[in-house]
């Protein structure tokens, strides 16, 4: 269980640091190690330190995870909820 805190603490700052450069709204987290228990503790630890770190940023950025089955694909799910690139 420690590191999908550690993990989840690493994401929260991250978050913080990607908001720097870009206006974020929604963060969608998947893959392999968002399965089972572990995505629900990421999840929360980096909702965590946006909420004590970063009040502003927690409160105008959603943190999604999506079920299960569409964690263990998230490649494809990435690709598949990026805009579409307007000419």
């Amino acid at each position: 269980m420690k590191i999908w805190n550690t993990i989840g603490i690493y994401l929260g700052y991250g978050i913080a640091h990607y908001a720097n450069f870009y206006d974020l709204k929604h963060v969608l987290i998947l893959g392999r190690v968002t399965s089972g228990v572990g995505g629900g503790i990421l999840l929360s630890r980096a909702q965590a330190v946006l909420k004590v770190e970063f009040p502003e940023l927690a409160a105008r950025v959603q943190i999604h995870l999506p079920d299960e089955s569409t964690r263990r694909v998230g490649q494809a799910v990435a690709a598949a909820s990026l805009p579409m690139n307007a000419k």
